[in-house]
């Protein structure tokens, strides 16, 4: 058996997430007051009880969705004696949850990393006025395919970039809402199935997001970082990472770079993973897994049934 355990990224949000590892664990509870502390807010709050319209605010998304992933976490260490770093080969996570899985592997201390993606989830929002920027699903199109598109809707003025190659047939494109707009307009006539404006409010993964880069450089500097227990698979470089100052570099360069989940998959494939777990929120990760992996067996954990039925198979 080799495990490689990945965390999820923003739209994998739901209000009520968290509630019952709080409500049945002390180890969930203490992961939801240190959040809460460190960002000075009531973010357990928000994640249980919402409204979502303040859920899926980007700089409460991200490090909501990265406290239920490490209560998860600390759950299986504390509550059921599983070590994840004598358990996994490796960790990875989409986008934000790189974040989730450099706290897992022990590069930042939770309350860093909240604080990091609280600046980030801000930092991000902030780098394009609202409504200047989109993104857009393609779907029935490769990653290489999708170079055309791209192409036919980027300008001098107007950029538009693949953000998040997620699947053989799903890549996500960034950038200004001209572009997005004219991807789908034109984008059947590339040979997509269809293409699907998504509901963020910038252009994520995109050189408009280089200002986001800036704070997150300066922000990294601050930080105290220790080289990781576990291999993380870098989302820009797709390679397994142990050295912290490698990590921090990649995780800048993520801000403005490419999320390269299908190699991502690919690599843990040939690297023999037998087992995916995807801990945290949705079950975007571990679909993706048992769509294109048969090899693979693959599965979200975010219950006390669920934490229960890992905790008896690890």
């Amino acid at each position: 058996m080799k495990y490689a355990f990945v965390f999820p990224g923003q739209g994998s949000q739901f209000v009520g997430m968290g509630k019952e590892l709080a409500e049945n664990f002390t180890a969930a509870r203490d992961v939801f007051n240190e959040v809460n502390e460190a960002l000075g807010q009531n973010l357990y709050k928000v994640m249980t009880e919402g409204p979502d319209t303040e859920l899926t605010m980007t700089a409460n998304t991200q490090p909501a969705l990265m406290a239920f992933s490490m209560a998860v976490v600390r759950v299986l260490e504390q509550e059921f004696g599983v070590c994840l770093k004598d358990k996994a080969a490796f960790v990875a996570g989409h986008s934000l949850g790189e974040y989730s899985a450099a706290c897992t592997a022990g590069v930042f201390s939770l309350t860093d990393t909240a604080k990091l993606l609280r600046l980030r989830g801000q930092a991000m929002q902030s780098a394009v006025p609202f409504g200047v920027g989109g993104m857009a699903a393609v779907l029935g199109l490769s990653y290489k395919d999708v170079g055309a598109l791209v192409e036919a809707c980027s300008n001098d003025k107007d950029i538009c970039v693949a953000a998040n190659d997620n699947s053989d047939g799903q890549v996500v494109l960034s950038g200004s809402m001209t572009a997005i707009d004219r991807a789908i307009e034109i984008a059947q006539e590339f040979g997509a199935r269809k293409c699907v404006k998504l509901a963020v409010s910038a252009p994520f993964h995109s050189p408009y997001m280089a200002p986001a880069a800036d704070v997150m450089a300066r922000a990294f500097m601050k930080v105290e970082a220790h080289d990781a227990q576990i291999a993380l698979i870098s989302n820009v470089l797709v390679k397994p990472l142990t050295d912290h100052k490698e990590i921090i570099k990649q995780l800048i360069a993520q801000v403005t770079g490419t999320v390269r989940w299908r190699e991502t998959m690919n690599f843990m494939n040939e690297q023999g993973v037998t087992d995916l777990v995807e801990l945290g929120a949705g079950k975007v990760l571990s679909g993706i897994a048992k769509r294109g992996y048969k090899d693979i067996n693959s599965f979200s954990v975010g219950s006390i049934a669920e934490i229960e039925e890992l905790a008896k198979n690890l």
